[in-house]
């Protein structure tokens, strides 16, 4: 698992922004850094001056450095089409491949000796490329994917689309990864944000990214040019095999409140009405779990079955539909509405925990 920032030279940032996001980037623990040499409202004097200080100074923080590349790249850069030994050189480590080159090219890229990555663009692959690119035997190894942001409304892509490109590319044993949008500084000229599912138009950074995790994405970028530091901690802090879940307790009882803090597994057979766990009964040890709050229990609840439920006692349940009041299981906590839609992605022996608001 790994965290992405985006730079974009000669447009909304000057170098010294771009310089001092990358170090906060760097001591949050994010190791990639998108950027585009290829954007029309680009101002390419000043990207010139630039791209190579930057690049400098990111090879140095062992970063991993994405670039779209097609053949005005190269010429932009002074080198010949292709030269990945002298891309390297500028510490550019994975190329993300958008247009200009064939399967066949593709495929030889993937088999270059300067262990450069080749990129797809994830939310355009089709089995037809797949097809094709087999023909030319490519190292899938060397191969990983990213998928578009999208910069006007509406245009992003959908949850099936996203959900159908990554079982493509997932056959293949391939990564992919996608962007959430900043809500801190847009990037020019639209201002809109930059996600790649439009479920995510000014969605926060924290919970478009616990989306994107349920959904199976390896890897999520920031897309936009100045991400908060709090929207870097919120992606940081997040482990993409864990759902995070932000509650409000309404109890007060030490041994509950203590059941709250474990990461949980929900159980293979998944029940009809609430999403059960596999550890919590055996993680209460000697405690009693007394009677409390045995209200109705809404959509969102979480409960902890009392002692009145006999080898019941102490297992935590989420509710995934409305039940009634049972005085045999208090109600001790509510997953917060905006993020009840998670709910539907914890099954099958999904990890969760949560977190107290």
């Amino acid at each position: 698992m790994s965290f992405g920032i985006s730079i974009y030279f000669g447009l909304d940032n000057s170098k010294e922004e771009n310089l001092q996001l990358l170090k906060q980037a760097k001591t949050l623990g994010f190791n990639r850094i998108f950027t585009s040499l290829h954007i029309p409202e680009t101002n390419y004097d000043i990207l010139k001056k630039e791209v190579t200080n930057f690049l400098k100074v990111a090879k140095e923080y062992n970063m991993d450095i994405i670039s779209d590349i097609s053949p005005n790249t190269f010429k932009f850069l002074g080198l010949n089409n292709l030269d990945l030994k002298s891309l390297k050189n500028f510490g550019i480590q994975t190329i993300r491949i958008d247009f200009g080159y064939s399967e066949k090219e593709i495929a030889n890229i993937s088999r270059n000796p300067y262990n450069i990555k080749v990129q797809l663009n994830a939310s355009t692959i089709t089995k037809n490329f797949f097809n094709k690119l087999d023909n030319f035997n490519p190292n899938y190894n060397n191969i990983d994917s990213l998928h578009n942001f999208y910069p006007r409304r509406n245009t992003g892509i959908s949850e099936k689309c996203l959900l159908e490109k990554n079982h493509l590319l997932k056959e293949k044993g391939i990564k992919v990864s996608a962007f959430v949008q900043s809500n801190n500084k847009k990037r020019s000229p639209l201002k809109d944000g930059l996600p790649t599912m439009e479920d995510h138009r000014d969605m926060s950074v924290y919970l478009a990214s616990k989306h994107l995790y349920a959904l199976g994405i390896d890897d999520i970028f920031i897309g936009d040019s100045m991400p908060s530091i709090k929207e870097l901690k919120d992606l940081s802090s997040l482990n993409k095999d864990i759902i995070e879940l932000s509650m409000k307790p309404i109890t007060s009882d030490k041994t509950s409140l203590k059941l709250l803090n474990y990461t949980y597994t929900s159980r293979k057979d998944t029940s009809r009405d609430v999403i059960r766990t596999n550890e919590s009964r055996l993680l209460l040890e000697n405690n009693i779990i007394e009677k409390e709050k045995t209200s109705n229990r809404p959509y969102g609840s979480i409960t902890i079955d009392n002692k009145d439920y006999l080898r019941y006692m102490g297992e935590i349940q989420i509710l995934t539909t409305d039940l009634p009041r049972d005085e045999r299981v208090n109600v001790v906590g509510n997953i917060l509405k905006e993020e009840r839609f998670l709910l539907k992605y914890i099954t099958n022996n999904k990890k969760f925990k949560f977190r107290m608001v």
